[in-house]
Order: structure tokens, then sequence, then C-alpha cells
């Protein structure tokens, strides 16, 4: 583990170094890691509200549900 340890160290160090040196590659980072934040997001989004995912249409039918059901109740006490 202590290789695998200084590698990552030396790794990180050269990168840290050539950020400091070039402040192109440090935008090329920063773009790179907004880029891997969207496309996270873009799959979280797409996998948890696509319409064919069975949990997200229990979700969307239980809060259907709850609604009808206030919506009956309220119709109820107005008449």
């Amino acid at each position: 583990m202590t290789t695998y340890y200084s590698t990552l160290l030396i790794i990180f160090s050269i990168v840290a170094y050539i950020i400091v040196v070039d402040q192109n590659v440090a935008i090329a980072v920063t773009l790179v890691f907004k880029l891997v934040k969207s496309k996270c997001s873009h799959a979280y989004l797409y996998v948890w509200l696509h319409p064919k995912n069975p949990i997200f249409k229990y979700m969307l039918w239980r809060r259907s549900l709850k609604l009808a059901k206030e919506l009956q109740k309220e119709l109820i006490n107005k008449k």
C-alpha cells in the first residue's frame, strides 16, 4: 500500500505543478471537472426521472393518489 500512496502523491504533485505553472492547464482541469459534474447530474436525472423507471412510476402514482384523496375530501366537505 505504501507504493500505491507514493505513486498517487507523485502523480498529483506533478499535476499540481503543471497547474501552477500553466494557467491554461488550470482552466482545462476546471472545465473537465465541470463536464464530469454535468454528465453525472444528467445520468442521475435520466435514471431517476425516466418514465419507464418503475421506482419513478411508483413515486408518481403515490403522489397522484395522495392528491386525488385530498381533492375528494375537499369536494365532499364543500357539499
